[in-house]
């Protein structure tokens, strides 16, 4: 299956990923209220680090590991079969290690936590990894999307009240583990399972710990940031800053899916020695995410404050100028994936991806440690944007003398001077036209949208931008 074809189907699948929660999520925030949101968000973040334990790095290591085996199908099934030898081992203490937790430790969210416990279980079976690395990203969109879609139903049916909470984890923690079942058995007739030695599984154990170690520091500061919230600031407060957070790591989402469907054609051009086209690669990806990811971070600068009134209801005006600030760490993060699903990734160079996240998450942890007691929410939104920047600053500083990173900032500048005139439009036509719901919202958003639209393709126009380049042979080949 073509780049193309697989990046339409991860980015739909993921775009229905970021816009069923968003469904639910008013509902949610309306029925249990904002210390309900804020004990729910603590569980879920306390159960994605035995999740991210169970994968123990897969998403990258696996991933890469099939994509350079898969033009060689016996060898590809020793890969194939070793990996995932290795995996039901760390899952399955990973699983026992989540069940003390519940059992033992939990204190207020003890019924949530137990309600989550299958997506511990779904890390036994989660074989998307291998998936992925032979670009089959169609049964994962599909299969995912129809769990989903059940999942989301079971809320509006069954959670209507705070006390139901515990519903709304299981509901998405067994479809978290349909959606791994169900991929999985599209994997019958491509790969087969042969007998490996403990030994030889073992093996992937190291590199994979690597870039689960790297995972792991980056979970400290998208994930552990709510658990210092919550248990520093009270969970109202975590309430807030969850529901603002949401919408961000729902628009990350988009960089993720791009960063999922290149990394493994990367590999497999590194693999043949074509380095060359990883940086034309990387040329044209970087200007579309950059393109993306300012005009994603200056819109919300522009309407967070009054979209999180209409859509999270009064009760989370404060999400708003958390919003703002978090908007912009997409920007860093956008950056950081390309470097590293293009060309650190793909060189095997996992070092460089632990170290820059390790930094990452030190610098995290030392910002909210200082500024979370004092600032509750916001000094966690001041926290990750210091280790979002810390991660593509630690990357170039490795990287300088490889890649054009004077290039991708002037593109960067440009695509920022863009945004901010989109801000400026937005604010001016949120004065200039009566109203206040969402028509209002609407209308104001899509005058953004074109000012940005026209700004970026001048932009790109004047410095002769190979991404237009390719879309204007492209139309013309048609």
């Amino acid at each position: 299956m073509s780049v193309r074809k697989n990046a339409a189907y991860n980015v739909a699948y993921r775009v229905f990923s970021i816009l069923l929660p968003l469904v639910t999520a008013p509902y949610l925030s309306r029925t249990v209220g904002t210390a309900g949101v804020g004990l729910y968000s603590y569980a879920w973040n306390i159960s994605y680090v035995f999740v991210l334990i169970g994968l123990l790095g897969l998403e990258n290591y696996g991933v890469r590991a099939i994509a350079q085996a898969r033009e060689d199908p016996e060898r590809l099934n020793r890969v194939f079969s070793g990996i995932w030898k290795m995996q039901r081992l760390v899952a399955g203490a990973a699983l026992a290690g989540w069940l003390i937790y519940s059992l033992l430790i939990a204190g207020e969210e003890k019924q949530i936590a137990l309600s989550l416990t299958f997506m511990s279980v779904s890390c036994l079976c989660n074989l998307d990894w291998c998936l992925m690395g032979l670009d089959r990203f169609r049964p994962i969109a599909l299969r995912n999307t129809a769990v989903k879609l059940l999942a989301a139903a079971c809320v509006f049916l069954f959670v209507h009240r705070p006390e139901d909470l515990w519903i709304y984890g299981l509901a998405w923690s067994l479809a978290t583990l349909a959606g791994c079942c169900s991929c999985a058995l599209s994997l019958r007739g491509v790969v087969r399972v042969v007998a490996v030695p403990l030994r030889e599984a073992l093996r992937h154990l190291k590199p994979c710990a690597v870039l689960f170690a790297a995972v792991l520091a980056v979970s400290v500061y998208r994930t552990m940031d709510k658990v210092m919230v919550g248990a520093i600031a009270g969970m109202a407060e975590n309430g807030l800053y969850e529901n603002a957070e949401k919408i961000v790591y729902c628009l990350s989402g988009f960089i993720s899916a791009i960063g999922t469907v290149m990394l493994p054609r990367a590999s497999a051009l590194q693999k043949a020695g074509k380095r060359d086209a990883i940086l034309r690669q990387m040329d044209m990806t970087m200007q579309g995410i950059l393109c993306m990811v300012c005009a994603m971070a200056f819109g919300l600068c522009a309407v967070a404050d009054r979209f999180c009134v209409l859509f999270y209801g009064e009760d989370f005006a404060g999400s708003g100028p958390m919003m703002k600030g978090l908007g912009f760490s997409l920007i860093l993060i956008g950056f950081a994936n390309v470097v590293r699903t293009q060309w650190i990734l793909p060189q095997e160079r996992d070092r460089i991806v632990l170290r820059s996240v390790l930094c990452g998450a030190v610098v995290n942890f030392a910002v909210n440690s200082l500024l979370i007691p004092r600032l509750g929410g916001m000094g966690a939104v001041i926290g990750t944007l210091c280790a979002e920047a810390a991660v593509p600053l630690t990357q170039a500083f490795y990287l300088r003398k490889e890649l054009p990173y004077l290039r991708y900032l002037r593109q960067l500048l440009a695509c920022c001077a863009a945004g901010f005139a989109m801000m400026l439009a937005v604010r001016a036509a949120d004065g200039l036209i009566p109203g206040a719901g969402w028509l209002h919202l609407g209308i104001v958003v899509a005058i953004g949208a074109a000012v940005y639209g026209v700004l970026t393709l001048l932009v790109w126009k004047l410095t002769g931008s190979s991404l237009l380049r390719l879309a204007g042979r492209r139309l013309g080949g048609r």
